[in-house]
């Protein structure tokens, strides 16, 4: 098997779970520590990455350049790495600073069938010199083949690797299973899987991926991620080692920053509540579970209902301004004949 590589997402997707409330302290403290473990990069900024901080999906405490600047002084082994979205982010005003502070390898974000907005971006990051792999999230929204298709336009804009992003959480085994092999016997670029845990399933299906050809794996310590979290690596790690595949981690220096730094930036341990365990059967982006939250507060509605109904209307990453309408919308049918979710037929 060939060596599997790590990207550590801790200072990204775990933004989502506090506001994207990181401090600089967080990030100096949590980067001085995690370096020597042997990840080949830790990913730093906003949940939804460069350019996205707003108040339409939050405002960050720092700006990505400070953020990025922390990270750039204590990071000497482990590659620094950010997220961008196109539409979020831009080539002038988030990447072009993003390399002046020293950023090394990039990782451009798009629904899953639109590939082609990441054109740009990729070629002018290769024509940079710069690492660069290609994201295509909500990947249970579409077929395997047409990610094959998507994943090839990635590799024609010199993208080094494509990861495959578990958004919603809502991954079966037999899912994972059949993509992955599918995607790895079609593609020659590296490629990756992020899992989110709304099934409780994150730690599995990362192994499966890697069973079936994966060779990036995206994580968090502690599995600090949007709704339900992300694949903890460190468990990730122990259970790799205990099948006798060798990782060449520092699994009890994860353990240390997982128990010392992570557990102390977290407001509560991540867990499947009911809200990310409904993502994950809706198939909806676990990063909404704040928001709609909000709505079902502000409009006296079942949370529970606006996530199947933003299921049923498909709803992606970069929408959040829907939840609203929805929430608008299950208010309205108040005192008329109650909705009815099939939840079997999302599955």
């Amino acid at each position: 098997m060939s060596e599997i590589i790590f990207f550590d997402s801790t200072l990204r997707d775990g933004s989502h779970a506090i506001g994207h409330q990181l401090s600089a302290g967080n990030i100096k403290e949590y980067c001085r520590q995690i370096d020597d473990a042997g990840l080949y990069t830790t990913i730093v900024g906003h949940g939804n990455g460069l350019g996205a901080s707003s108040l339409q999906v939050g405002l960050s405490a720092i700006t990505d350049k400070d953020m990025l600047k922390c990270a750039r002084k204590e990071l000497k082994k482990t590659k620094l790495g950010v997220f961008l979205i196109p539409g979020f982010g831009t080539i002038n005003d988030d990447i072009n600073p993003a390399i002046d502070v020293g950023v090394d390898l990039f990782c451009v974000a798009t629904h899953c069938t639109e590939a082609d907005v990441t054109r740009q971006h990729i070629e002018y990051l290769r024509k940079k010199n710069k690492e660069t792999y290609g994201v295509l999230m909500m990947y249970h929204m579409t077929s395997k083949e047409k990610l094959v298709e998507e994943a090839l336009k990635m590799q024609s804009y010199g993208a080094q690797g494509v990861i495959i992003m578990d958004s919603a959480g809502a991954s079966t085994p037999e899912m994972v299973s059949d993509t992955v092999s599918y995607l790895s016997q079609n593609i020659e670029i590296k490629l990756g899987f992020h899992a989110h845990n709304n099934l409780g399933l994150a730690v599995a299906n990362s192994l499966i991926a890697i069973q079936n050809g994966v060779l990036i794996i995206d994580g968090t310590l502690r599995g600090f991620g949007a709704g339900a979290g992300n694949c903890q690596l460190e468990v990730l790690i122990g259970l790799l080692l205990k099948i006798g595949i060798s990782t060449n981690l520092d699994l009890y220096r994860m353990m240390d920053v997982s128990d010392n730094i992570v557990a102390k930036i977290m407001k509560k341990p991540q867990e499947i509540s009911s809200i990310s365990l409904i993502s994950g059967i809706a198939g909806v982006f676990s990063g909404f579970a704040n928001h709609v939250k909000q709505a079902a507060e502000r409009f006296k509605v079942d949370p529970r209902d606006i996530f199947m109904e933003l299921g049923k209307r498909k709803m992606v990453a970069g929408q959040e301004d829907f939840i609203v309408d929805v929430a608008m919308y299950l208010a309205s049918k108040k005192g008329s004949e109650k909705e009815s979710y099939d939840i079997e037929s999302l599955l």
